[in-house]
């Protein structure tokens, strides 16, 4: 719990934001204004996982690479789309630092004192934490699910990447070939191999768990969330949508949210 209200905090030299899963909603004018006073005395402003959408909502991200979990970038990127925002661990440039979350603030803070007190120092605590390495801030999210990949298929990483980057204007498979250097028997039976999937079931489901995020997470409509992850039509998406999820759209909202006041 805090121990005192933003306003008072003097002297600082570095603040870290610690939110949670809903600061996509934070608009506190107060806090907001505060935070920027506080960039204008050269404080480090940081954030863990959710607390980037407060340092982006008071503008103070705009210039810098940026961070935040993996289950909530497709939302970061809907709401501030001028951002530079990173699937890295996490990001530190300046007087700014943001990460994904979880472990990977242990990492962060330990590169931040490594930056300021040396390796060694740094490598001590990483051991009192049985941490067996720092990773470092091009190490990727979720890579449990792409090492498999990374060892026995980095061209099917390529593909996924590809993929995972056009999500409101998706690319056709035999362009995503094109660019990747493969045929498209290739891709089919590496997604095979290695996913048991379709490419196309794939790419569909990356667009479905981009909508549902949206969907949860702001207030658009559902036919402009349909558009901004490539369906023609809102019929469509909510066919696929419900066939992914066992629910509508509108329902999966609905439901949601009424449990989320229960």
């Amino acid at each position: 719990m805090p121990t005192k209200p933003l306003s008072e905090a003097k002297n600082l030299t570095t603040l870290l934001i610690v939110a949670t899963n809903t600061a996509q909603h934070f608009d506190d004018a107060s806090s907001l204004k505060r935070l920027k006073v506080l960039d204008r005395q050269q404080v480090n402003l940081g954030a863990v996982s959710s607390g980037s959408f407060i340092l982006a909502r008071a503008g103070l991200l705009d210039d810098c690479r940026c961070t935040i979990h993996w289950e909530n970038i497709p939302v970061f990127k809907e709401l501030y789309p001028q951002l530079e925002v990173a699937f890295t661990l996490y990001e530190i440039e300046r007087r700014r630092f943001t990460c994904s979350g979880g472990i990977a603030a242990l990492d962060m803070m330990l590169k931040l004192i490594e930056n300021q007190h040396g390796r060694e120092l740094a490598q001590q605590i990483s051991q009192q934490f049985q941490h067996d390495r720092i990773r470092s801030g091009i190490d990727s999210q979720q890579m449990a699910d792409r090492i498999d990949l990374a060892m026995n298929a980095p061209k099917l990483i390529d593909v996924i990447n590809l993929m995972e980057n056009n999500i409101e204007l998706p690319l056709a498979l035999p362009s995503i070939a094109e660019k990747c250097k493969l045929s498209l028997r290739q891709i089919e039976r590496l997604f095979h191999k290695y996913r048991d999937v379709t490419p196309s079931q794939y790419y569909l489901s990356l667009r479905l768990l981009h909508a549902k995020q949206l969907l949860l997470n702001t207030n658009r409509s559902v036919i402009d969330i349909s558009i901004a992850t490539g369906f023609e039509t809102q019929s469509y998406f909510t066919a696929c949508y419900r066939r992914q999820f066992g629910s509508s759209p509108r329902n999966h909202r609905s439901q949601v949210a009424t449990e989320s006041k229960g």
